[in-house]
């Protein structure tokens, strides 16, 4: 077995064209390092809905150079037999280690397949390469981002030409040509011939952000923000500067890219700790909200005064908000959001007489909604202009959270007042979640079985009226590897992640607001979400 791995390694190191991972390859081989060769070569890293996500290094299961320049072989195949082999790809990169030799390689073999190739002039926010794949009229779009993932990390985002990020069958048909890929000197990858876009492409970005806000609408609130150290910062202030808000403070220690992400142990505004020097940063500046993107800037987080402290805002608060904000403005359309996503957005839109609709987890469905004006899920993505962005963009959300906070404070309000009238006007809706990040796979496979065989019958002393095993699918949703299960005044749906080794576990519970007395409401749900994570953690064994 070991011969026949180090000669699969071996073949491997002949055509890889990157001296890093040759060199991490050649002394795993010299080492006869059976351990670490067999975990790079086990199998090949999977290209699906997510695209490619995974952590650098050598061999077929880590994202390097050899892997992409097959991802991008096979992506070119795909177009070409879907008749766009004279297309334009436009490519897109953040700033993590290898994102723009990725870039490169991608746009090298996009030429040498006969397609253009674009790539945007700098590392830029994710929604900006969405933008542009129709903005420019391309037939496909690359970004190259890990998004929130830890630094080690990097991934290969792909669209389509109406610029949505793929699903099936795409990925699968993608994925096919991709294995097709013989050797990589098989893959011509010209020296040049691609196109370097300037900056009228982000230029023309943000002139769409103009249509975010209403005309003439209040523009006082005073932000603290922080990229989490990665490409938003340089968009989001002139996006900010451009609709007339005051320029918002920005967070020193996390303010210019960096992909080692060294004042967070994730790079993720949900992760505990995160958001520690935004809100000291918050204590200095008194501002009226605290504003964070993701690293890639697809992800908006808010955070608010509350009481003695600041507080981060579930994204399911922040999609009511936005909602609400969205009707009082008089929008039409549909509104959409993700199963996993609060109940709440779906009264919001009945009560205004909007169309809703539920879709599986990722923007990948959300995006694709008939008629939608407004899309969002709960972990802290919102497309807020559907015509500009088919994607969750952290910069025009920022945009409209602060437009409302600034209606909001002329009217001596917050946004915690408005989260309290929703309250009184459709019950109080309390999410949160429980997730458990795992070393090895087969946790989360035990946990899943183990949900399945002996499903759960009471959950924090509230029956469970339905259980669902969503590899069925139902009738509005494709099968998807989840569970839910609807309980007398809670709802909770467990899946594996789709872009990290996590089992997640989402929890909903409703409670009437009686008198207008919103504490206890809220002391009410506490209570119930607790026992929701003590049972279900039982249930699954975790």
């Amino acid at each position: 077995m070991s011969e026949e791995l180090i000669a699969r390694a071996q073949t491997w190191l002949a055509e890889d064209p990157d001296p890093e991972t040759r060199e991490e390859l050649a002394k795993l081989i010299e080492a006869a390092d059976v351990d670490a060769l067999a975990e790079r070569f086990a199998g090949t890293l999977q290209f699906g809905t997510a695209g490619l996500r995974g952590e650098l290094g050598a061999g077929p299961m880590r994202m390097n150079r050899s892997v992409v320049i097959r991802a991008a072989a096979g992506l070119a195949a795909y177009l070409k037999a879907k008749g766009q082999g004279d297309g334009l790809v436009v490519i897109g990169y953040d700033a993590r280690y290898k994102s723009a030799d990725f870039a490169r390689d991608t746009a090298a073999v996009m030429t040498g397949a006969g397609l253009k190739a674009a790539v945007l002039p700098k590392p830029l926010p994710t929604p900006v390469l969405a933008f542009a794949i129709r903005h420019l009229g391309a037939v496909a779009g690359v970004e190259v981002t890990a998004s929130h993932n830890p630094p080690r990390d990097n991934g290969y985002k792909v669209y389509l030409g109406d610029g949505s990020q793929i699903v099936p069958p795409a990925d699968a048909e993608i994925a096919a040509e991709i294995a097709a890929v013989q050797a990589l000197a098989d893959v011509p990858r010209p020296e040049g011939g691609w196109q370097t876009l300037g900056d009228e492409v982000v230029d023309a970005y943000l002139a769409r952000t103009d249509a975010v806000l209403k005309p003439g609408s209040p523009r006082g609130a005073r932000t603290v923000y922080t990229p989490m150290h990665g490409v938003g910062k340089e968009t989001l202030l002139a996006a900010f500067a451009r609709a007339g808000f005051p320029a918002p403070a920005v967070v020193a220690e996390q303010a210019e890219p960096d992909p080692d992400f060294p004042t967070v142990a994730f790079p993720n505004p949900e992760e505990p700790g995160a958001m520690d020097l935004a809100f000291a940063a918050a204590e200095r500046e008194r501002p009226d909200l605290v504003i964070a993107n993701d690293p890639d800037a697809d992800r908006c987080a808010v955070a608010v005064h509350d009481g003695e402290k600041w507080r981060m805002l579930h994204g399911d608060e922040v999609g009511s908000l936005l909602a609400a904000h969205l009707v009082r403005r008089g929008v039409e359309g549909v509104f959409a959001e993700s199963i996993v996503s609060s109940s709440l957005l779906g009264r919001i839109a009945e009560k205004a007489g909007l169309g809703y609709e539920e879709t599986l987890t990722g923007f990948k469905w959300i995006a694709r909604v008939d008629g939608l004006r407004f899309g969002y899920e709960e972990a802290l993505g919102y497309c807020v202009d559907p015509e500009g962005v088919r994607d969750k963009d952290g910069i025009t959300a920022a945009l409209l959270v602060a437009e409302l906070a600034s209606e909001l404070k002329e009217q001596g309000r917050t946004l915690l007042d408005l989260l309290d009238e929703l309250a009184v006007e459709h019950g109080l809706h309390a999410t949160d979640q429980l997730s458990v990040r795992v070393q090895d796979l087969s946790v989360i496979a035990d946990a899943m079985r183990k949900l399945r065989e002996q499903p759960p019958t009471v959950l924090a002393g509230l029956d469970v009226v339905r259980r669902e095993d969503l590899t069925e699918g139902t009738q509005t949703l494709p099968p998807t590897d989840g569970l839910r299960y609807t309980l007398d005044g809670a709802r909770v749906i467990v899946r594996p992640s789709g872009t990290e080794p996590k089992l997640k576990c989402y929890l909903e519970v409703v409670v009437p607001v009686a008198g207008q007395d919103v504490p206890a409401a809220r002391a009410k749900a506490k209570e119930l979400i607790a026992g929701l994570k003590r049972d279900l953690a039982v249930a699954a064994g975790i």
